[in-house]
Formats: structure tokens, sequence, C-alpha cells
């Protein structure tokens, strides 16, 4: 009876612990995937040959890979992002929950690359920082101020693109005129009409040539003193189109 009573016992405790243990597995299992799951959630990233590198979570509890989405418009805004110099802190250190965490943490480097650039003079330094805006356009998650924040760059970049044209269509007048004035000189069939074309353009041109000179070179200088002259105010601007391109 004491066997038959012990046995039994054994029998039941045996039961229990299987049953604990495969609770405990069980715990476990579902421990895992959750961390898999959070982990395949969070971005991060890292600097690599003076790239920003955006990271994301395998579907692991551990372990990060680059980041590739399916998506060309995502590819484009999440691919790695020249430095250009631009220290991005402790940046490497945060871990990103979201798509739209990101968004803000790479908005604020971006635009900080573009915003030494679009105010350049130089074409090729305009078309770089043009370049970077365009990026941050891209980025769907900002909050309210940084949507402000682009708004105002876009506008910036509206008036140094106009600039930028009016100081390219003065030197294409200034360069039309200089060949007219070779082709006038010449004796050769040319000769009559092009000074035909100087008689009659020339005087417009001259004015217009020194209208945009001042425009570029004069009216767009920020403001010297608060004594000046009201200012006026600027047309509205469309919004800038992807496709705007600076003059070569």
């Amino acid at each position: 009876m004491d066997n038959q009573r012990t046995f039994g016992q054994r029998t039941k405790s045996a039961l229990t612990r299987f049953l604990i243990f495969i609770i405990v597995v069980a715990l476990a299992g579902a421990v895992l995937w959750l961390l898999s799951r959070l982990n395949a959630r969070t971005f991060a990233v890292e600097v690599v040959d003076n790239q920003l590198v955006v990271m994301k979570g395998r579907p692991f509890p551990i372990g990060m890979e680059p980041y590739r989405p399916a998506d060309a418009q995502q590819k484009e805004a999440y691919a790695p992002i020249p430095l250009e110099g631009i220290s991005v802190g402790r940046l490497v250190e945060e871990r990103f929950g979201d798509r739209e965490e990101l968004d803000r943490a790479l908005f604020d480097v971006v635009a900080r690359i573009a915003s030494t650039r679009i105010a350049s003079d130089d074409p090729q330094t305009l078309q770089q920082g043009l370049n970077f805006l365009r990026r941050a356009q891209k980025f769907s998650g900002l909050s309210e101020e940084q949507r402000a924040t682009l708004k105002g760059m876009e506008t910036d970049v509206a008036f140094y693109l106009a600039r930028a044209k009016l100081d390219d269509a003065r030197r294409s007048i200034a360069e039309a005129m200089a060949q007219l004035k070779i082709a006038a000189g010449a004796q050769n069939r040319h000769a009559r009409s092009a000074n035909q074309m100087m008689s009659e353009v020339q005087p417009k041109a001259n004015a217009l040539e020194e209208a945009l000179r001042r425009a570029v070179h004069t009216l767009s200088a920020p403001a010297t003193s608060s004594a000046s002259a009201e200012p006026i105010q600027p047309p509205a601007v469309p919004p800038m189109s992807p496709d705007a391109s600076v003059p070569n």
C-alpha cells in the first residue's frame, strides 16, 4: 500500500515537473518571439566611411543589418547619407522604435547639410544642397516644427534658384551681344544682319543686363540697416518641383 502511494506520488510529481518545464519553455519561446519582433522593428544608424548608414534589426532577439526597403522612394530616402564633414554626435548610440522616430532624426542631419549649401552662389554647391533637400522631402514622419523648417528651406531655395537663373540670363545676354559684335565686324554675309540686330536690341539688352546685375548683386543682398526702406513683399512662390535644377 505504501509502495502504491509512493509510486502515485512519484508519478504526480513527475507530471507536475513536466508541466512546469513545458510552461517555462513556452514562456521562454514567447519572450524570444516578442524580443525578435521588437528587434525587427528597431532602427539605428552607423557611420561607415563618412556616411550615415541606416540599420534595421534582424528578425532575431539581437543583431542588425543595413536597411534596404523594397519601395523605390523609401530606398532613396534611406540610402547612405554623405556626411560631408558634419558631426552626428550621439545619434549613433540611439535606437528608434519606428520609422517616424527615424525620419525625425535623419531630417535633422540632412537639413543641417542642406542649409550650409542652398545659400551658396556656386551652382554646383547649390545643386548639392537641393539634392539633400529632396532627401528631406521624402521623410514622412516629420514633426510639425520640422515641416515648418522644411517649408522655409523650400522657400529659400526658390529664391536662390531664381537669383541663379537671373544671373545666368545676364551672362547669356552679355555673351550674345559680344558674339553679335564679333559677327558685325566681320566681312561676311552675316555682318549686315548682325549690325541690324545690334541696333535693334543693344540699348534694351544693356538696360536689361544692368537691371539683372542690380537684382542679383544689389537687391538680393541682405538689409544692412533697420532704417532702410520698407521691404517689398515678395510674390507667392509655388512649391518647388522635384525636377527643379540649378543652371550650369
